[in-house]
């Protein structure tokens, strides 16, 4: 089932009907919709709430700003729900979210926009106080999660130049940084029970990580960060972009002169093993294009 000209049309009227209302209600309905139909996975309400008040750009974070939930709820007329079992927000009809996907410009480069709204969170004060903390007590910064993990994921998709910005703001004074914390204790994370704290010296690592090339350039020119230096497992930042299969950041990185990309790290890992365990045939095919680059070299294993 499809959304079909009837809904279509339901949609369009309730959207303008939306886009109308008076004071700050349109932009927390828009919003709200924006965050839902295109974040990475379902937000809890909290998360949400505290998503909509962030001021871009803003150092200080007021939790007071977050709307109530009846305020989220008027404000997007009719179009989401709150799952009472997952404590989580959503669109009314499975139907909107492919209404919504065949009409992108409803909203305006969606995933920059929330790139933005999760640096802006990560460069607060409040946030920054957390990761000098040896225990910091997150309760309160629900949102920090989300913006931990995902933050980079939006950027690599659409990439402004407030959110590049924000970025570099950010990694430069990334050492201690909380937000690694919830990124290495995702499920599928090879850290996780291994470690706690920061295992990158800087914010070359996490930008190579997500794979978000203009900021690793941007990051490189500054001149500051040894390209070739190695985290807590031996991973250097083109080790992780192999990883993870960002193809555009191993391009850029295999263009500085002082690469290696056949060495291979303390456990006999080359990158290219790296990158076929993870099935990344791209980075692959780059890698098989360097003539550093043996596929016969094995590991400490053999």
């Amino acid at each position: 089932m499809t959304a079909g000209p009837g809904l279509g049309n339901a949609y369009d009227t309730t959207i303008e009907r939306i886009k109308a209302q008076d004071g700050d209600k349109s932009r927390l309905g828009m919003e709200a919709l924006m965050w839902i139909s295109h974040a990475e996975r379902p937000l809890r309400v909290d998360e949400l709430c505290h998503a909509l008040a962030i001021e871009l750009g803003s150092s200080d974070f007021d939790a007071g700003n977050a709307p109530s939930v009846s305020t989220l709820l008027s404000c997007c007329q009719g179009l989401i729900t709150v799952d009472k079992e997952a404590l989580t927000v959503r669109l009314i009809h499975f139907t909107l979210q492919e209404y919504l996907s065949a009409h992108p410009d409803i909203f305006t480069r969606p995933h920059s926009a929330m790139a933005e709204i999760c640096l802006t969170y990560l460069n607060s004060e409040q946030v920054k106080a957390l990761s000098g903390d040896t225990s910091p007590d997150t309760s309160k910064m629900p949102f920090l999660e989300y913006c931990s993990v995902y933050w980079g994921v939006h950027a690599k998709r659409e990439l402004s130049d407030c959110a590049r910005s924000l970025a570099l703001e950010l990694l430069q004074d990334f050492h201690d940084h909380i937000s690694t914390e919830f990124i290495f204790n995702q499920p599928e994370s090879m850290a996780r029970s291994l470690l706690s704290g920061n295992p990158w010296s800087n914010g070359l690592y996490c930008a190579s990580f997500f794979g978000i090339a203009p900021v690793v350039a941007a990051l490189i020119e500054l001149g500051c960060y040894d390209i070739n230096g190695k985290d807590f497992w031996g991973f250097t930042p083109l080790a992780w972009a192999a990883h993870n299969g960002h193809d555009e950041t191993v391009k850029l990185l295999l263009g500085r002169e002082e690469v290696n990309p056949g060495k291979p790290d303390r456990y006999g890992q080359t990158l290219l093993s790296l990158a076929a365990e993870n099935g990344h045939k791209g980075v692959v095919k780059i890698l098989l294009g360097c003539k550093d680059v043996s596929p016969d070299q094995p590991d400490v294993g053999g």
